[in-house]
């Protein structure tokens, strides 16, 4: 599984404000730099992934979020690897546990970074993603992007750098629309560096409820093939 689809659960951006705890989450690749609020859960139910055709490779599972004092956020996401081929199989993901710290929040402006430790269920070395996500607010838009190193955690993986950025709007209370665009490198041996484009968006349910989602084409170097990324997510704040 590569980093990318790694990356569906740990991703956040522009999430619309609830009473008692801000939205920050999926669905979106790109990361944003705003933690959870301390004293706070966000819990994501995930779905997503990358495919061509009827195939497709990527995980299920949820996504723990923890505010345990001010401008830190501690995750955990707890995945299984899904693919099909001509049949649907699942198998145990590769844990990740992260710390998101914020370093500025000043004026609209937020930077951070997100350390995550990635390890595989299946055995050997432990991996790891080294970004960080910069992030300005002007009213109900918000521009943030970033990126930063990967070290994989499979034998047939490779250590590749990554970027991304995205463009977020709320549109009503209830509603907040994206776009956006990432940039990843070789992430396998027999792998190609890829780029994908994507639309997101985030309904609220309730004030602690929302139904989140995005998709996009996916387009690899020196290939015509075009492939697809797609995400779906039921989060809960409290």
């Amino acid at each position: 599984m590569s980093v990318a689809d790694r990356l569906w659960p740990g991703a956040a951006a522009g999430m619309m404000a609830a009473a008692s705890a801000a939205w920050a989450g999926p669905p979106y690749d790109t990361d944003d730099p705003v933690p959870t609020d301390a004293g706070h859960w966000e819990i994501y139910a995930f779905a997503g992934g990358d495919g061509h055709g009827r195939n497709f490779d990527g995980s299920t599972g949820v996504d723990l979020n923890y505010g345990p004092i001010k401008n830190v956020q501690l995750t955990a996401t707890l995945p299984l690897d899904l693919m099909r081929r001509k049949r649907l199989t699942l198998r145990g993901g590769d844990v990740e546990l992260g710390a998101k710290i914020r370093l500025i929040d000043k004026n609209g402006f937020s930077l951070a970074v997100f350390p995550r430790a990635i390890m595989p269920t299946g055995g050997g070395r432990t991996g790891a993603l080294f970004p960080m996500w910069a992030q300005q607010d002007w009213g109900k838009t918000s521009l943030f992007g970033g990126g930063g190193y990967a070290m994989s955690p499979d034998a047939a993986g490779r250590d590749h750098w990554f970027g991304a950025v995205a463009l977020t709007h709320e549109m009503s209370e209830r509603l907040s629309l994206g776009i956006e665009a990432t940039r990843l490198g070789r992430d396998a041996r027999d792998a190609r560096a890829t780029s994908t484009l994507g639309i997101g968006g985030i309904c609220k349910l309730s004030e602690h409820l929302a139904l989140l989602a995005s998709g996009g084409p996916s387009f690899e170097d020196g290939s015509h093939t075009i492939r697809y990324h797609a995400y779906f997510a039921l989060g809960a704040t409290f």
